[in-house]
């Protein structure tokens, strides 16, 4: 079988050097050398998808970084990925990550210190899908493997190489109202197989404006490697100007990991809190300034 593996890269560079300029079929087969009809049906052999489908999940995948790592508004990227309208954007966005722009932005910026698609495999009654690299992870309910019952969720990675930051998350959003000025714990049951970046449960507590109030990502104790079924909890308190609580659990770089049997209860002010303390994440001074280390 003929393959155009050097050809398809040079297409795939040219496109990723444009996706913020006009793309045209014509234009990019040009640049292999094939005729239009060859390469788009060369393009489709080797990526397994047509090549605007391509551009597209380039474009909001590039769009969905926009969103979390700066502050230019939804209309500025809209525009700037060639989407004919906010609205247009914003329908092509959720049908990628679960939510519009504007929420996404709000959920999941800052749910990783240091760095930050999930394509819906399979629809979790309750539950969202989403992260940073939609094309990186399979999530599905896992009939096989769980802690108790029949079922679990499972998150697992299914690309080879993962840029810093790069995560899924299987997450819920619902109201503080009846945890105002209370502790909360979310816990549930997680087992592991062979996660080389790490993983964990995550809890945020947002205010009416989307502000992130408080934060507890197990980024400071974080599960890595095997491990069979074990019990883990953030806990929080929700302060009295509280108005979404978030929790889910996350996956970053390769492996898989299970969630099964989940709780969130108000517990006694005796339970510790587990709060993100940036002091446990970044060292007390700057190191190896001179870069001879």
């Amino acid at each position: 079988m003929v393959t155009h593996s050097q050809e398809i890269q040079t297409a795939i560079n040219y496109i990723e050097m444009n996706l913020c300029e006009k793309l045209s079929l014509d234009k990019i087969a040009n640049i292999t050398g094939f005729s239009k009809f060859y390469f788009h049906r060369t393009f489709q052999s080797e990526i397994g998808m047509p090549i605007y489908d391509y551009i597209r999940k380039r474009r909001l995948a590039n769009a969905a970084s926009l969103l979390l790592t700066t502050n230019i508004s939804i209309l500025d990227i809209a525009v700037n990925f060639r989407f004919e309208s906010q609205e247009a954007f914003t329908r092509a966005f959720k049908s990628v990550y679960q939510l519009p722009p504007g929420k996404y932005r709000t959920a999941i910026k800052d749910l990783i210190t240091g760095g930050a698609n999930m394509n819906n495999q399979t629809e979790i009654k309750g539950w969202m899908i989403t992260g940073t690299a939609p094309e990186k992870y399979q999530v599905s309910i896992d009939h096989k493997i769980y802690n108790t019952g029949t079922k679990s969720s499972t998150i697992k990675s299914i690309a080879d190489e993962f840029g810093i930051g790069e995560y899924a998350t299987i997450m819920q959003q619902f109201s503080a109202k009846k945890f105002l000025d209370k502790r909360v714990r979310f816990s549930g049951f997680v087992k592991t197989q062979d996660v080389a970046g790490w993983c964990g449960l995550w809890m945020r507590i947002d205010s009416a404006l989307s502000v992130a109030l408080k934060l507890d990502n197990m980024q400071s104790r974080p599960i890595v490697g095997t491990t069979e079924w074990n019990h883990y909890s953030c806990v929080l308190d929700v302060p009295e100007n509280a108005a979404i609580l978030n929790i889910g659990v996350l996956l970053t770089g390769k492996g898989q990991v299970w969630l099964d049997n989940v709780s969130v209860q108000e517990v006694d002010r005796n339970v510790p809190a587990t709060e993100f303390d940036p002091h446990e994440v970044f060292a007390d001074y700057p190191q190896n300034l001179s870069f001879e280390e």
